[in-house]
């Protein structure tokens, strides 16, 4: 049985990761929008470190005379420790906050609990009653499957709508990871983990289980499917 709902959207994204990707996938939640902002203030400074070295190295390797004050320079000793302090503040400023923002929790619309098996994932919808399924491996060769990443009971959330995850697992250890959302949380034997996220678009978004968790690591996928509030009300009314 799929879960997945017809849905009436004129734009609707299918987030897929590709093999000649060099970047992050589109951002679809404002996790992942903060974590690309800081990937590329890392870059930035990574790059501008990265220069400034290759050019003192080359131009020292090239330099047939060597400055004889070079060897003790109580300035340059300064210089070298004041700047790497700057810029470990530069990079820790928003890191902090990140790792803040990335464990606030908002008042929930819905809270989803989410069960790692080998080799599943099992999901159920706290606010409703008997809505439980387990979503396996799609086995279907259709051409609108796409092979080792589609399942055939999708997660259907409503979007712009804050969501609160609990995350655990039955037997080993499992990750729940959705790279267009900015969700990878590990799910623990025995442990309950949390995680608040949002959607901001329509769409369907697959991942992928993080974490080795046995021979059939690479066919635990995760397929979530965001809808509009009015046909995700239908779908809760129809399952």
């Amino acid at each position: 049985m799929n879960l997945s709902f017809k849905h009436e959207f004129s734009i609707f994204l299918l987030e897929i990761p590709s093999i000649s990707s060099l970047s992050f996938q589109n951002a679809c939640s404002p996790l992942i929008e903060e974590l690309i902002f800081f990937h590329d203030h890392i870059i930035t400074i990574i790059i501008l470190i990265t220069i400034i070295v290759s050019y003192n190295i080359l131009s020292l390797i090239y330099n047939k005379q060597i400055n004889k004050i070079m060897f003790e320079s109580q300035p340059l000793e300064l210089f070298w420790t004041i700047i790497p302090t700057f810029t470990l503040i530069f990079i820790g400023i928003p890191s902090i906050r990140l790792l803040y923002m990335l464990d606030e929790v908002f008042n929930p619309l819905i809270t989803l609990k989410v069960v790692g098996h080998q080799w599943y994932w099992s999901y159920e919808y706290s606010d409703f009653i008997n809505i439980e399924f387990d979503s396996f491996i799609s086995k279907s060769f259709k051409s609108t499957n796409i092979r080792l990443l589609d399942v055939d009971c999708r997660l259907v959330i409503p979007f712009n709508s804050q969501i609160r995850t609990l995350v655990s697992a039955a037997d080993v250890l499992h990750s729940w990871t959705i790279p267009s959302l900015g969700i990878k949380v590990d799910a623990i034997p025995g442990r309950l983990n949390q995680l608040n996220f949002l959607s901001t678009r329509p769409g369907i978004f697959f991942g992928q289980c993080s974490e080795i968790c046995g021979a059939n690591h690479r066919f635990i996928p995760i397929v979530v499917e965001s809808i509009n509030n009015k046909i995700f009300i239908n779908w809760v009314k129809n399952f």
